[in-house]
């Protein structure tokens, strides 16, 4: 660190990684970081969501983490959970699947159903 803008450029960096992984948000992209997840991807793919969602300049859209789904051979896996509609479960998600997810499903509500795994309940 060299100065004091050096370190207030560093405090806004991670207070905006905290505001993309917590508080009450409209959507909560959960990615499965499990063993399994990571070995196929999933840091990777929670890294291009996280852009996404940055790039996007949209602060109601929340990306966290969790551990293994108990789906090892469909990772990496997400959920993503809309404010007042059914949670969906996406499969084998790389950083071409998470572009598309993203855009269709998250920022224009469709699903996307070639990585659709399930559709939960309200």
């Amino acid at each position: 660190m060299k100065n004091i803008e050096e370190l207030k450029m560093m405090r806004e960096k991670v207070r905006q990684d905290l505001r993309l992984r917590s508080g009450q948000h409209r959507v909560r992209i959960v990615v499965g970081m499990g063993s399994c997840g990571i070995a196929a991807g999933a840091r990777e793919v929670m890294n291009e969501f996280v852009t996404l969602v940055e790039n996007s300049k949209k602060e109601d859209i929340v990306v966290t983490a969790s551990g293994c789904f108990g789906f090892c051979a469909q990772e990496p896996m997400i959920h993503i959970y809309v404010e007042d509609q059914r949670p969906v479960t996406y499969r084998n998600v790389d950083i071409e699947a998470a572009r598309l997810i993203f855009n269709e499903h998250v920022l224009n509500n469709k699903i996307v159903e070639q990585y659709l795994f399930s559709k939960g309940k309200k």
